[in-house]
């Protein structure tokens, strides 16, 4: 009779190996960074606050917080991982440091987080017209997602509140563009607010739409091929008047809030009105149709405004609402978009459903908690928060192809960024030996190649 000897292979373990390198494939980050010139304009947008005779440069340090966020961290001293591969990541300050120059810009309040916000913005448009026809405005049109993120707080931080799930902690408003299918999403916006902020209120999406149209190309800061979608948070007097007012003219398709007026409107449109939704393949959607309402209902709201409906069966075990009718259950969203079906409209805006997979990775990259006590400091960690973002959005939108584009943060880290290596030094230089049987090998090396090939910024 053998004796079992477990499930798993028996190894020893040493403490003295020399030449590996752990997140070795966070290299990706570091290129993607280098070759869109993000080092360089954080590091001039930040000079201001570059004391004399300082080692380390804070727009390094800021972008070296939004790696370590990118890679998984979720606070200050996750810093240290980069710390200890300097053969990745170079020098990198201290925890001292890094705690110092956030304090720095936190006291410096809306003059740095606009230095950081104008950075971005020359770099978005850099790497938009390097991402060619992959780039999200190459379309028809700019879509701009905004939505409300619960962020639980576990301990007594300024602005932290009770919130409308009976929570406590923030309830930030961001704002991020859509890739489409073919890809995910970066965020153009992120406005830090108190738990108990409201979900409608109309201040906060219009400021959190001046933040999310500075991100843009000139272009597309106005116009009718920049389209605001949000939920029914968005569904207010205020907000739409402002986005249709003279000189900005933007497209929109806002959730709105099924009333009683619009509920009594629904129930008189005749069965002939009603037209089958469709899936994104173009095929009949079962059970769900759509409708677009007129009269009444219009009066007050801003000229050129249609107002869409949709019915449709309830999942099983859903419960109906008060405002659904005939079993049916009601969604409802507002649009200045013409001569457009109102199918497609419909599907364009149950597409919004792909913000929900933004904030889940938002989530998952610094999101989760606001590890800071004061509100500066963690709108400061919000603009860290989305640069890490934008790396994990703009390095598959230049490097990767395939399903790979659409890999969100997690599966990034578990496949790519977490892969080891060998750095071997000859010929005066420095190479990355990635291990032949990772199954992910050729995505990193072929990713780097398409990094390296393209043009040095400046």
């Amino acid at each position: 009779m053998n004796k079992r000897s477990g499930l798993y292979p028996r190894v020893r373990v040493r403490g003295d190996g020399e030449g590996a390198v752990s997140q070795a494939g966070g290299v990706l980050l570091v290129e993607t960074a280098r070759r869109i010139g993000l080092d360089t304009a954080l590091s001039a947008a930040l000079e201001p606050w570059r004391k004399p005779r300082a080692v380390h440069d804070p727009g390094k340090v800021l972008l070296d917080l939004a790696l370590a966020v990118a890679l998984g961290g979720d606070c200050l001293s996750d810093i240290g991982v980069l710390r200890a591969e300097p053969a990745v990541f170079g020098p990198v300050a201290s925890d001292p440091t890094v705690s110092r120059l956030v304090d720095a810009l936190a006291a410096a309040g809306p003059r740095a987080l606009a230095a950081v916000r104008r950075a971005r913005s020359e770099v978005r448009q850099r790497v938009w017209k390097l991402a060619g026809q992959a780039a999200p405005d190459t379309g028809s049109e700019v879509i701009v997602d905004i939505d409300g993120v619960l962020v639980l707080a576990h301990s007594e931080k300024e602005h932290a509140a009770a919130t409308w799930k009976k929570t406590f902690g923030h309830h930030p408003l961001f704002a991020f563009v859509d890739h489409g299918c073919e890809g995910s999403g970066e965020p153009v916006a992120g406005l830090l607010r108190p738990g108990n902020a409201g979900s409608n209120t109309a201040a906060d999406h219009i400021a959190a739409t001046r933040l999310a149209l500075a991100q843009l190309p000139k272009k597309h800061r106005r116009g009718r091929r920049t389209l605001i979608r949000t939920d029914s948070g968005g569904g207010t007097h205020e907000f739409l008047n402002w986005l249709t007012a003279r000189g900005r003219w933007l497209s929109y398709s806002i959730g709105m809030t099924i009333t009683e007026a619009i509920h009594q409107a629904v129930l008189l449109v005749p069965a002939s009105a009603w037209t089958a939704a469709v899936e994104p393949d173009g095929k009949i959607r079962d059970g769900a149709w759509v409708a677009e309402l007129a009269g009444d209902v219009l009066k007050g709201w801003p000229k050129g405004m249609r107002l869409i409906v949709r019915k449709e069966r309830p999942h099983p075990g859903a419960q109906l609402r008060f405002t659904d009718a005939d079993g049916m259950r009601l969604t409802c969203f507002a649009t200045n978009t013409t001569h457009t079906p109102i199918a497609v409209l419909e599907l364009r805006h149950r597409r919004r459903a792909r913000a929900e997979d933004r904030i889940r990775a938002a989530r998952d990259t610094g999101l989760r908690n606001l590890p800071l006590h004061d509100a500066a400091q963690n709108q400061v960690w919000l603009e860290i928060v989305q640069i890490a973002l934008d790396l994990l959005a703009w390095m598959p939108m230049l490097a990767l192809t395939g399903d790979t584009r659409r890999w969100e943060p997690k599966r990034l880290r578990l496949r790519l960024f977490s892969a080891a290596a060998q750095l071997v030094a000859t010929g005066r230089r420095r190479w990355l030996r990635l291990a032949r049987h990772w199954p992910w090998t050729d995505v990193i090396t072929t990713a780097f190649d398409r990094l390296q090939a393209l043009p040095q910024p400046g």
